[in-house]
């Protein structure tokens, strides 16, 4: 682990000999002329710094800033702060509800019995940080009261990466962490267990892609009731990496073979570029649509194609990846008008369309993922030292910086500094015809945030602010491999916004915004469960020692459930691409 690394670390400090130096003697003359011209090189310093300082934008300003290793940590322990704060006002109002309204004071349920949607997605990070009494109380309830046995139709995606991802990952980080096992740890995997087989009744389909729901109690897979029955693509192919860690730690492979066949499915119906459709059909296993976007519907399927190889080492999936890779290269990054930010654009009528300049907050996801599949979760000077490194990885890397710029743009331009669901950016009408015959490019973006509020343009229906965590969940990832300052910075200015427009009366909890650009912002009386699962933890994360769940050891689910990487032995990948379909 990286905490062993450090420790060498320290170990080598002790090893080095100090050195005895003589201070120089100088006589007095010579001494103040010295310091005379030290006083003036300094002064000259100073005001060529100054001047130069008022001529950058405010955002590159922090990259002179160092911010000491002491204020760190109290910029972590406000975020605990935070996450106590929420979770005490739900234990207070609404304990074992699947929902919060921080307004009322009031919780709801999703179930008969409740499926423990807050409790069970804020488990590990309690554990992160160490937030032991808490847990305690989460644990018992779960031990009490959870059971899945119940006459509910639940959505497969959500159920999987909340539940089925927060109960594994509460598992493995149990038998990690010092101060978080008890004797009732086995009561996440036992529950995991259940779950997951009431789950494996959505992949019962004729072509083997999961049903949109599941009845739990009768585990019986139930078609989208909207879409003309077709299931989300993302929904559909972001259950592996769970079902995977579940095949690992279990021994049975049923888990494994049934999410590893949805990629075979889609791999095998031919996707030019790497670019998918985002509805999918269960019975044909066939699209349903043209439609390509990296937002909702589509985003979480390029996640876990990188994330997938990262968790096996399956090469598969890396190839895969950087198929997809180059295809949102070529034609979807397109420049704004007046900035020349580059954004990741839509095709609603597929490749060969004209672009639309929608880009949903869920897109955030992408820098992220991006960085960890140039580096493989190294650092980038690490990886810029290795022999696979190459023109290609550093413009990747390239493209990545841009599009975190573009994401803390979402949050800068408003007037809470909170960023909407949804940006429509300004752009040429040239950048918005089909990029099919067009090289792949970047554009030279300005860091002039007046220019900025110029290119985003946020309309009122997509106005809200949903406590999503994807720009911090990049902003975390790209500190850990860049080491720029200006990530962390960036993230603490979005906690700030959040502390200062999100917050309810008294402290007790925070609450979803129905519009960023309102002062003061009106409320939607609801506390998502990612607030607690993703938001804060990647913030606290971002603030945390580099040592803290490192990326070379554990992957991410799409809703920061921890789990660790895994070499490939008990099980294989099972299929191979057909390339003569997607050329």
């Amino acid at each position: 682990m990286a905490g062993s690394e450090c420790n060498r670390k320290h170990g080598a400090s002790r090893h080095l000999r100090a050195k005895t130096v003589r201070p120089p003697i100088y006589a007095p003359s010579v001494a103040r002329k010295n310091l005379s011209v030290a006083v003036a090189i300094t002064f000259a310093v100073s005001l060529v710094l100054w001047l130069y300082s008022q001529t950058i934008p405010s955002s590159l300003k922090w990259t002179w800033l160092r911010t000491p290793p002491e204020e760190w940590e109290d910029r972590r322990q406000q975020v605990k702060d935070a996450f106590v704060t929420s979770w005490d006002a739900y234990s207070k109002y609404a304990w074992g509800y699947d929902q919060f309204h921080p307004i009322s004071k009031k919780g709801s349920m999703m179930s008969p019995k409740g499926l423990g949607w807050i409790i069970v997605d804020s488990l590990d990070t309690m554990m992160i940080m160490n937030l032991t009494s808490q847990l305690t109380h989460a644990r018992l309830w779960l031990h009490r009261k959870l059971d899945y046995d119940q006459d509910q139709d639940v959505n497969t995606f959500e159920t999987t990466i909340r539940m089925l991802g927060g109960l594994l990952s509460a598992h493995y980080l149990s038998t990690l962490l010092p101060g978080v096992s008890s004797r009732r740890d086995n009561i996440y995997l036992s529950k995991a267990v259940d779950l997951a087989d009431r789950l494996l009744s959505a992949y019962d389909s004729p072509s083997g892609i999961p049903y949109a729901s599941i009845h739990l109690a009768s585990r019986r897979g139930i078609r989208s009731h909207a879409d003309g029955g077709a299931s989300s693509t993302a929904e559909a192919t972001t259950l592996q990496l769970e079902m995977k860690h579940l095949s690992n730690i279990t021994g049975n492979d049923i888990y494994w073979r049934k999410a590893a066949k949805v990629m075979e499915v889609l791999d095998g119906i031919g996707i030019p570029d790497g670019l998918v459709p985002i509805f999918v059909e269960p019975h044909s296993g066939s699209f349903t649509t043209r439609e390509i976007r990296l937002g909702s519907r589509g985003d979480s399927y390029y996640e876990y194609l990188i994330k997938q190889y990262l968790q096996t080492s399956e090469t598969i999936y890396l190839d895969m990846w950087e198929e997809a890779l180059a295809g949102i290269q070529k034609h979807l990054i397109i420049p704004t008008k007046h900035a020349k930010l580059n954004i990741v654009a839509e095709l609603p009528s597929g490749i060969g369309g004209a672009l639309s300049p929608k880009m949903d907050h869920l897109v955030c996801f992408l820098p992220g993922s991006i960085a960890l599949g140039v580096t493989d979760g190294l650092t980038e000077a690490e990886a810029r030292r290795l022999p696979s490194w190459s023109a290609e990885k550093a413009q990747q890397m390239k493209l990545a910086r841009e599009l975190t710029k573009t994401c803390w743009g979402m949050y800068k331009v408003t007037e809470t500094g909170i960023a909407p669901e949804i940006v429509w950016f300004r752009t040429d009408e040239a950048s918005l015809q089909s990029r099919s015959n067009k090289p792949p490019s970047l554009a030279r973006s300005s860091n002039s945030e007046a220019i900025w509020k110029e290119d985003y343009d946020i309309k009122p229906l997509d106005a809200h602010n949903l406590q999503r965590p994807e720009t911090v969940e990049s902003l975390f990832v790209m500190w850990r491999i860049t080491k720029d300052p200006i990530y962390r910075e960036w993230g603490w200015e979005i906690f700030k916004a959040f502390q200062k427009h999100s917050i309810v009366g008294l402290g007790e909890g925070y609450s979803s915004l129905n519009n960023v650009n309102a002062i003061p912002p009106p409320r939607r009386d609801n506390m998502e469960s990612f607030w607690l699962a993703e938001t804060l933890k990647y913030l606290y994360l971002l603030f945390s020692p580099d040592d803290v769940l490192p990326l070379t050891e554990v992957v991410f689910n799409t809703e920061a459930h921890v789990l660790p990487r895994i070499s490939l032995g008990k099980f294989k990948t099972g299929w191979e691409r057909k390339r003569e379909k997607r050329n």
